[in-house]
């Protein structure tokens, strides 16, 4: 018996009422279904690009323009570390067109298929990136078909030069109990555990097990002198003279120093970590030529050129760094000499045993 006959026979006066509730009732199927239709169409056709990137690491200025002169709005967010923003990603809540993050992370999510690859060939000024960084990423992304470099670095030691009155040429210094408060560690973790395995010679990207629990056993030992574990606040921190040593990110050296004339950055003599943070548009993504688009306006010349003045990192861009002056090329924090980056290595992913390892040490750490 259909919805109909079932009326009719519940009497005429009520078939009416019946045909008057399926009319009423089709009227707002048919509204809620054209509804959804059109929000969905919208979203496709949305004009907007959602961007995902380390904290203050842009200068916003340049969306600004970037809205202004192609018309599409950005959807910014920030987060700290890589592993922050790999677990917001995977929560699935926003649907990300374009992430930030460090050679080690593309290559994992490249591991896991997250990453859509990138048609550079479209690009009007994919040509402004150095091939010798380009080069330098295929370490972790060998087709250079998935990430485009936006800015690279080192790790090092920036020091008062008026509390540190020795030489400091050796990771060494940083386990020296005349320095107990004064030592701020990188509230990272493959950073914190980079210093203690480049100090006695073995690999960053080392996965034995016995080689980290070595680094762990020296992180242990050091943390009762180190004052705090932080990540951008360590520049401050050095500015204004609340520690003496700090293991920070080169671009954030640079910084420091012009803002306090008594501080000075090393790489130490056993090596670090030479880095690249990479524009990538992860599968998800739901605008991906807009995403393409942006990843392009940031290689362009004069928007590279404002995010190098902003950040102070070293840029991957050829156009902006022959258009330096000499005191900016020569600049050993920001453009280290060859022989330094032949003492440092690139993070690479070291699979999801060793990141379950490395994790559980951390905590160890950490809680301790």
């Amino acid at each position: 018996m259909n919805i109909l006959e079932k009326y009719y026979l519940q009497g005429k006066g009520k078939i009416i009422l019946g045909t008057f509730a399926l009319i009423v009732l089709f009227i707002i199927s048919t509204v809620m279904f054209t509804g959804c239709f059109s929000s969905n169409q919208k979203n496709d056709n949305e004009n907007t690009v959602t961007v995902f990137n380390y904290g203050d690491y842009i200068d916003v200025n340049v969306l600004k323009t970037f809205e202004k002169e192609t018309g599409i709005q950005v959807k910014y967010e920030e987060y700290v570390t890589p592993e922050d923003m790999y677990t917001k990603y995977k929560s699935g809540v926003i649907n990300y067109d374009v992430i930030c993050t460090s050679d080690y992370m593309v290559e994992k999510m490249m591991q896991e298929g997250e990453v859509q690859k990138i048609d550079t060939s479209s690009m009007e000024y994919y040509k402004n990136i150095d091939k010798k960084y380009l080069d330098f990423c295929k370490v972790f992304d060998p087709t250079n078909e998935y990430a485009v470099p936006y800015l690279w670095g080192t790790v090092g030691i920036l020091y008062n030069t008026k509390v540190v009155k020795e030489k400091v040429d050796s990771w060494s210094i940083l386990w020296n109990k005349k320095y107990d408060d004064q030592i701020i560690m990188q509230n990272s973790m493959r950073d914190a555990f980079m210093v203690p395995l480049k100090w006695k010679g073995l690999s960053l990207n080392t996965t034995n097990p016995k080689e980290l629990v070595q680094a762990q056993s020296l992180l242990l030992k050091q943390k009762p002198i180190v004052e705090a574990y932080l990540v951008d606040e360590a520049r401050d921190a050095m500015v204004s003279g609340d520690a003496s040593m700090a293991v920070i990110y080169s671009g954030d050296a640079t910084v420091a120093m012009e803002e306090n004339e008594d501080l000075d950055y090393v790489v130490p003599k056993e090596g670090s970590n030479v880095w690249f943070d990479c524009f990538l548009i992860p599968k998800t993504a739901e605008h991906k030529e807009a995403a393409e688009k942006f990843i392009d306006y940031m290689s362009r010349q004069n928007i590279a050129q404002k995010n190098f003045d902003y950040i102070y990192y070293g840029t991957p861009n050829k156009a902006v760094y022959d258009a330096l002056d000499d005191e900016t090329k020569e600049d050993y924090t920001i453009f280290p000499e060859e022989a330094t980056l032949n003492k440092c290595e690139v993070y690479k992913y070291l699979g999801e045993k060793t990141d379950q390892y490395y994790n559980r040490l951390w905590k160890e750490l950490k809680s301790y």
